[in-house]
């Protein structure tokens, strides 16, 4: 008897930003194993499945990967319908290819089921564009704790030429913004710190990046850092929209200050 297992990209947090083949693959699970970024009411209410966190925090204990593998093996191999659910995409700093691999050698059917990115959805959900005509028109993706492989990157990039979005580059902020103005942007660049987007206890710290290092997010939340012009259409946006309500009657945010 031979099970399978989907590979499931679960937003940035809020499960209203799931898919619709998400939440299928979710409801018809035995097993979920889901990561530390999940919504786990929200998981249980959709799913009779044994649920398991096999999360990855910075600093902290977690499961090992070889071990989540195992896991996803064994109980496709016993029939199982498996489910690894994943903050954001899958593919994207998620370590899902490195699953789709170890399952393909072990002969076990996998599907992709992507997600909404973080890297754009915590800056959406904030008032930022990453590209915006006239401002920017590309990103660029980093893995903000690698900081050898951001200092490379960053010496191949002509300044100000994009926006910059950190993944996972919260605490080391200080380093990042050091390490953009060594190699050439300015320290008045516009900079946000954007920790547990789309959840109720989002947090948003705008300003310059000269002033990146002394901003102080709340512990224990994760966050991106988005660096590059587009993050002052935040403010035009909340000008404009000063004194309007949405259709709930709701002044719209754009994920304020904490």
């Amino acid at each position: 008897m031979a099970g399978a297992v989907s590979l499931v990209g679960a937003g940035p947090g809020d499960p209203e930003l799931w898919t619709l083949r998400a939440l299928r693959r979710v409801e018809a699970a035995d097993l979920v194993l889901y990561d530390a970024l999940v919504d786990v009411d929200a998981l249980r209410r959709v799913t009779k499945a044994q649920c398991f966190s096999v999360g990855k925090r910075a600093r902290r204990d977690s499961v090992p990967q070889a071990t989540i593998n195992r896991l996803m093996i064994r109980a496709a191999k016993q029939g199982k319908r498996v489910v690894r659910l994943k903050g954001g995409d899958p593919f994207v700093f998620g370590r899902g290819a490195e699953e789709a691999l170890a399952l393909a050698q072990a002969g076990i059917p996998c599907e992709v089921v992507p997600g909404v990115s973080s890297a754009i959805a915590a800056a959406e959900l904030a008032g930022i564009p990453v590209t915006h005509r006239g401002v920017a028109s590309a990103f660029l993706v980093l893995a903000g704790h690698t900081m050898e492989a951001v200092d490379a990157t960053l010496g191949a990039v002509q300044p100000h030429s994009m926006s910059i979005v950190f993944m996972m580059g919260v605490g080391t902020r200080g380093e990042l913004a050091s390490a953009l103005m060594t190699h050439g942007w300015r320290p008045a660049t516009p900079a946000a710190i954007l920790c547990a987007a789309s959840r109720p206890e989002a947090w948003t710290w705008t300003g310059l990046l000269s002033e990146v290092r002394s901003a102080v997010p709340p512990p224990g939340l994760a966050g991106v850092l988005i660096v590059g012009d587009v993050v002052s259409i935040r403010h035009a946006l909340e000008v404009a929209d000063a004194g309007r309500t949405d259709a709930n009657n709701e002044v719209r945010s754009y994920g304020r200050n904490r």
